[in-house]
């Protein structure tokens, strides 16, 4: 899409070099022991310890199996729930098939494809580590732990309020504690949704429903297959696009209000140079200590709560 020319220029809005000294940045722990005599004490004393060693061993995985399910709790295993959930419609972030995977596995890929679901053929063993013990018969899949909306669902709701869209577009953003903390940061801030890709990205998970505090319940997350093609839809619905990444123009210096876009990018990478480049301009949060860059949520509650005190 051609660039289109900026209102939001002039004095006020042009780009600001940081003071001297400055950075700007997007984002962006004597006992004795008694001596056992004889021969018969020495061999009991070293039987008594295997055993209580392997019985120690023995606690410790038992109860290490358990746990590990704990930890996944959306991990859907088995054939017929993974065909019955995609075709109910349940929310599933990825489907993990085993490399030589027959019969009805074909079809449950061929399944998952057409709702849009990624398919990622791993080893056996990679399937046994996740379910141990379970009969996993060759297929898992991630169920995700919030039901995801469209795009168009997003700027729908923000109509409805009568208010311009508040949009945060996250870059491959992978960390889910960020994730959590960046809705968090969009529900307190008044944002109408928040768009992440659906490949190379952190997804709803239990971890990020946790980190959210409640907010993954009020903060509408919409997953696109290409970020590219997105951006080009928002513009068409009229929102202006900001990178939040180095080398631009002071937050507070920006013009935040009206329908907006803010890009998150991702950790250690940044807003990528496609997206950036699609971008109507970047933004930066000056920074005034040694570090040159903020966590990724940080930067975009920064910059949240600036757009939020535009429009008030």
């Amino acid at each position: 899409m051609p660039k289109r020319d900026n209102p939001r220029t002039g004095p006020k809005y042009e780009k600001t070099a940081a003071p001297a000294g400055k950075k700007t940045a997007g984002r962006g722990r004597t006992a004795g022991a008694a001596k056992v005599s004889g021969t018969a004490s020495r061999s009991a004393a070293k039987t008594g310890g295997r055993s209580a060693a392997a019985k120690t061993g023995t606690a410790r995985s038992a109860a290490k199996r358990p746990q590990l399910q704990e930890e996944n709790p959306n991990l859907l295993i088995g054939r017929n729930p993974i065909t019955e959930a995609i075709k109910a419609g349940r929310p599933i972030d990825k489907l993990l098939m085993q490399k030589d995977a027959e019969g009805s596995a074909r079809q449950i890929a061929s399944l998952a494809r057409e709702e849009g679901i990624p398919v990622q053929y791993v080893d056996k063993l990679v399937l046994d580590k996740l379910a141990p013990g379970k009969a996993h018969q060759g297929v898992a899949a991630y169920a995700a732990a919030h039901k995801y909306v469209g795009v168009e669902n997003i700027l729908a709701a923000a109509k409805a309020k009568g208010e311009d869209p508040l949009v945060v577009v996250l870059d491959e953003l992978e960390d889910p504690h960020n994730l959590g903390a960046i809705l968090r940061s969009a529900d307190a801030a008044g944002a109408h949704g928040v768009i992440i890709p659906s490949r190379r990205s952190v997804t709803l998970t239990e971890t990020v429903a946790k980190a959210s505090a409640g907010a993954i319940e009020y903060v509408p997350v919409a997953k696109t297959g290409n970020l590219s093609r997105c951006i080009d839809l928002l513009k068409s619905k009229g929102l202006w696009i900001a990178a939040v990444d180095m080398d631009g123009t002071d937050y507070r210096a920006s013009d935040l209000k009206g329908p907006l876009a803010l890009i998150i990018g991702g950790e250690g990478k940044g807003v990528s140079p496609n997206l950036k480049t699609k971008s109507d301009y970047v933004i930066s949060i000056p920074m005034y200590g040694h570090v040159n860059s903020l966590n990724a949520s940080n930067a975009a509650a920064i910059v949240l709560f600036e757009a939020a005190g535009q429009r008030r």
